[in-house]
C-alpha cells in the first residue's frame, strides 16, 4: 500500500461513517479508527515509507508570467449533483455497456447517473433531482473525491 492510497482511505473512512477499519498484508499493518472528534491512525509501516509520510509535500512552483483570467460561465442556476464517497468514477456499468447519462438527457429522481467504485464495491449514484443533463464535470475512469462536482443539472 503506497502513501495515497493511505491518504485516500483515511479521507475515506473519516467521510464515510465506518468506525473502524484494519488492514493487514505481509510487512504492513494500517488501523484507523473513527469517533465524532477525532480521526485515528495506528499504522505499522516498513521504514521505506515513513520517510515519504513524514516528509512535507513539494510546494509547487508559482508561474512567471501574468496568468489572465477566463470568462466564467454563471453556473448558479443549475444545480450540481457531488460524488457521496471517495472513488473510481464510471459512466457505464462495463466497457461494453451503454453511457447512463449524456449531455443533453433529461434525468428524473432514480435514474442512475453513474457508478462510484470505492474499494472494490461498485455504487450507482442516482440523481435526486429532476432536469437535463449540461455539462458532465469528469473523465470516465477518474478517481473523485468526497463532495467533488460531477454533474450539472438544468432544473426543470
Amino acid at each position: 500500500m503506497d502513501i495515497k492510497q493511505i491518504q485516500d482511505l483515511i479521507r475515506f473512512v473519516s467521510k464515510s461513517g465506518v468506525n473502524e477499519v484494519a488492514i493487514e498484508q505481509k510487512d504492513f499493518k494500517i488501523t484507523i479508527k473513527t469517533n465524532q472528534v477525532a480521526t485515528v491512525v495506528n499504522a505499522t509501516i516498513p521504514a521505506s515509507h515513513a520517510a515519504a509520510l513524514a516528509a512535507p509535500a513539494p510546494v509547487p512552483a508559482t508561474p512567471s508570467a501574468p496568468v489572465t483570467a477566463e470568462p466564467v460561465e454563471d453556473t448558479s442556476k443549475y444545480v450540481t449533483i457531488k460524488s457521496p464517497m471517495i472513488g473510481t468514477f464510471y459512466r457505464s456499468a462495463s466497457p461494453e455497456k451503454p453511457i447512463f447519462v449524456n449531455v443533453g438527457d433529461e434525468i428524473k429522481p432514480g435514474a442512475v447517473l453513474c457508478i462510484i467504485e470505492a474499494m472494490k464495491l461498485f455504487n450507482e449514484i442516482e440523481s435526486e433531482v429532476s432536469g437535463r443533463i449540461v455539462k458532465i464535470l469528469v473523465d470516465n475512469a477518474s478517481p473523485v473525491e468526497y463532495d467533488q462536482p460531477l454533474f450539472l443539472v438544468e432544473p426543470v
